[in-house]
């Protein structure tokens, strides 16, 4: 006999038992099989210790389902990492408030999230904000919008100015430390302090992000033991070259994808 989880429960299965098995056993009228995070169909062999989830379109699943299910595309050993980890957004304008909704969908388990502006108008070109929330701190735009798309992680909001008098303490407990601010000083600032002060901590940056140029020109250098920068070093936001939202997208998609990568280490290959 077999063991397998099947929507978060353990079941005793015959060798040779196929997903469409497991569905019967447990959901007749799933639409979706999902096995060991991959979209599979009935006829797919299961093995001892496989990981099968069945959704049923159109279905609102209990609040205990849904934490499962919204991870059931991660292989298991995966979500179950990334609900240990918690992780720090430095700032939610255009790089932040994709990072942060990344992490969110990733199902990171704590989000200390962190900025002190507000929402108004040219911040809808890129950021994650919508305009029924003008005037809105960011902070608490944010975690409305992020708790639309996982209300089940725990989220640290400050409303604050992060500078080098309030770092020590503010990140501890972090595994990552990931730079979203708009000026270079505050970058500069944050990835000196924060990588002296957490040391076993990984801080990730940003440099280089405006304009349209190509999406290939972006690369992460190592800046020190414990410390990655994302961007082409080169495009600063300046009169003639914006921020722009696909550009903006494709760095804080990276900034996150390498914040996973860190702290999975060997089970992100």
């Amino acid at each position: 006999m077999m063991k397998i989880l099947i929507n978060g429960a353990e079941h005793s299965m015959r060798g040779g038992a196929t997903a469409g098995d497991a569905a019967g056993m447990v959901k007749p009228e799933a639409d979706v099989i999902i096995l060991n995070g991959f979209m599979t169909d009935r006829s797919a062999l299961l093995n001892d210790g496989d990981t099968v989830y069945l959704i049923k379109k159109g279905e609102v699943p209990t609040d205990e389902e849904m934490r499962r299910l919204m991870t059931s595309r991660h292989t298991p050993l995966i979500a179950e990492r990334l609900r240990q980890c918690r992780m720090a957004v430095c700032g939610l304008g255009g790089l932040g408030s994709n990072i942060a909704l990344n992490l969110a969908r990733m199902g990171v388990g704590s989000l200390l999230l962190i900025d002190y502006d507000v929402v108004e108008p040219s911040n809808l070109n890129r950021q994650q904000y919508f305009t029924d929330q003008l005037g809105m701190k960011k902070t608490e735009a944010s975690l409305a919008n992020l708790k639309r798309v996982n209300p089940y992680l725990d989220y640290d909001v400050r409303d604050m100015y992060v500078d080098r008098n309030n770092i020590p303490g503010l990140f501890d407990g972090c595994d990552v430390i990931i730079e979203a601010f708009d000026k270079a000083e505050n970058k500069a600032m944050l990835i000196s302090y924060a990588s002296k002060i957490y040391g076993e901590t990984h801080i990730i940056g940003a440099s280089g992000v405006a304009g349209l140029g190509c999406f290939t020109e972006f690369r992460v250098i190592k800046a020190g033991r414990n410390v990655h920068i994302v961007g082409d070093f080169t495009s600063e936001a300046q009169p003639g070259r914006g921020l722009m939202a696909t550009r903006v997208a494709v760095v804080a998609g990276i900034q996150s994808n390498l914040a996973v990568r860190l702290v999975l280490g060997g089970l992100a290959d």
